[in-house]
């Protein structure tokens, strides 16, 4: 029998980015694990209402994502344990623009997007952000072939039941084939 467990989220481990805005001119970063996919170029970030970095996002109506590697976790957890409203995080990393120019990015990212914000969405406790991605900078030595190659990235998964960071593991199937054989058996 299963346990009951309540109105939970029960969808961890989760890719952990770092959001990017400029607040008072300067670049912030948060870690979060509350990001989604709407579309093909659209994404969406949950940030509690609390957090500095939402007002860069309103005020520029641009974000950056960044994915960082497993050995920017020190770095990474850093940035969630101190408020821009305190702390100037412009330093931690070294940071570049794109085309949006308001948008700050981090270099030691493998993976990086620049998004304009097209929607705010009022949640509870949170404020939903609807971004489109105007262009994405992946560094040469995390592809193969024209592919990104996520177990080069070897980006930083966090999972909230146990409060830990992760790393991803092997790859297991390949996409619209594992199923295959299933699928002819069945028709």
């Amino acid at each position: 029998m299963k346990e009951k467990l309540g109105p939970k989220l029960a969808m961890y481990p989760s890719l952990t980015v770092l959001a990017g805005s400029l607040v008072d001119k300067k670049p912030n970063f948060l870690p979060i694990a509350h990001v989604g996919i709407a579309d093909s170029s659209t994404l969406t970030l949950s940030l509690n209402r609390i957090h500095y970095t939402n007002l860069g996002i309103k005020h520029n109506k641009t974000f950056s994502v960044n994915i960082p590697s497993e050995a920017m976790v020190q770095k990474t957890d850093y940035c969630g344990l101190v408020s821009g409203k305190r702390t100037d995080k412009s330093d931690i990393f070294k940071v570049f623009y794109g085309e949006l120019e308001t948008a700050p990015m981090i270099e030691e990212c493998p993976i990086n997007m620049e998004c304009k914000l097209l929607l705010t969405l009022d949640m509870p406790d949170h404020e939903l952000f609807l971004g489109k991605v105007v262009q994405t900078y992946v560094a040469k030595e995390y592809m193969t072939g024209k592919a990104v190659d996520m177990t080069k990235v070897r980006p930083l998964l966090f999972n909230l039941w146990d409060r830990g960071y992760y790393q991803m593991g092997t790859k297991i199937a390949d996409a619209w084939s594992a199923g295959k054989e299933l699928k002819e058996k069945k028709t």
